[in-house]
């Protein structure tokens, strides 16, 4: 079994689902900068637009399930924040799909693997192939698994994602995009710590510390925001 099939497996046991037909997570896990200049491999990009559709779906109904008291507003708010690029990323890194993605040379050394886009587009490419694999109610079941820690942050946090707040405060003053920088790792490879600066024009760097990078550039947006009084 060489590396990327250990990695495969290795998904599978943090998705807490295995395929009946691996040909479909193979699909997933495949990114469409494989296929530039030939139409014969397959890549995710198929599946990461039925992917996306149903993870909408999932969190919209789990939503009306366990906040019945909520507004359309509100719902649509929550949502926003659960199918985000930042939330699924993070499912992504801790699902361990980095390691199992198929990628060309180049992509890996400009570290594509760990790319917010990246992971969370196989993310939903693999949701779909679950779909696929075993159709929607065993799909709901890895979802709420891998969804519970960020429905309880929503609940408990409100639906405020500080990283989308501090782009939406630099946009509408037409400010720079916030920059996220890894200033630091520390601790063991099972167990990272990471060190996040987040920089905005003229105004002084924050930085923050988090167990992901996803993590610390929320700390990082959240200390901004609260040194500033925006929030």
């Amino acid at each position: 079994m060489n590396e990327r099939q250990v990695a495969i497996e290795v998904l599978q046991d943090h998705l807490g689902y295995r395929f009946t037909e691996p040909a479909r997570l193979d699909e997933a896990l495949t990114h469409a900068s494989l296929s530039q200049g030939s139409k014969r491999i397959a890549n995710n990009e198929r599946l990461e637009f039925l992917g996306d559709r149903l993870l909408n779906l999932l969190v919209a109904e789990h939503l009306m399930k366990v906040q019945p008291t909520d507004s359309e507003g509100d719902l649509s708010k929550r949502l926003h924040v659960l199918v985000s690029r930042d939330t699924c990323a993070a499912v992504g890194r801790a699902i361990k799909v980095g390691p199992a993605l198929r990628l060309p040379g180049g992509e890996t050394r400009r570290g594509a693997r760990d790319q917010d886009t990246v992971l969370a587009d196989a993310v939903e490419a693999i949701f779909a192939a679950i779909y696929q694999d075993s159709g929607l109610d065993r799909l709901r079941e890895v979802f709420l698994a891998l969804w519970a820690d960020a429905f309880r942050e929503v609940a408990e946090g409100g639906f405020g994602n500080p990283k989308s707040d501090l782009q939406e405060w630099a946009a509408a003053r037409k400010l720079s995009a916030p920059r996220y920088e890894v200033t630091g790792r520390s601790g063991p490879d099972h167990a990272p710590t990471f060190t996040v600066t987040v920089t905005l024009d003229s105004f002084e760097p924050q930085t923050a510390v988090g167990r992901s990078r996803q993590e610390a550039e929320k700390s990082a947006a959240a200390a901004w925001l609260k040194r500033e009084g925006v929030r």
